[in-house]
């Protein structure tokens, strides 16, 4: 029998899985050297980011749904 694998510890703080099947996350980008970006980019980069269909695989390999 296989062993199951753990659940990646720094994916399941920063990542979360909505009903739709989607994994919610947060933009990069905002903690500090903000001063030479524009407000919309500022203004854009707190917004909510998903997952991108490219990268699902590996997500759900860090978080084992």
């Amino acid at each position: 029998m296989a062993k199951a694998s753990k659940t990646h510890s720094g994916a399941k703080k920063r990542l979360i899985k909505l009903a739709s099947g989607k994994v919610k996350r947060k933009k990069s980008g905002l903690r500090h050297l903000l001063s030479p970006h524009k407000s919309k980019v500022k203004r854009q980069l707190g917004e909510t980011g998903y997952v991108h269909s490219a990268n699902m695989n590996q997500t759900k390999r860090l978080l084992n749904f």
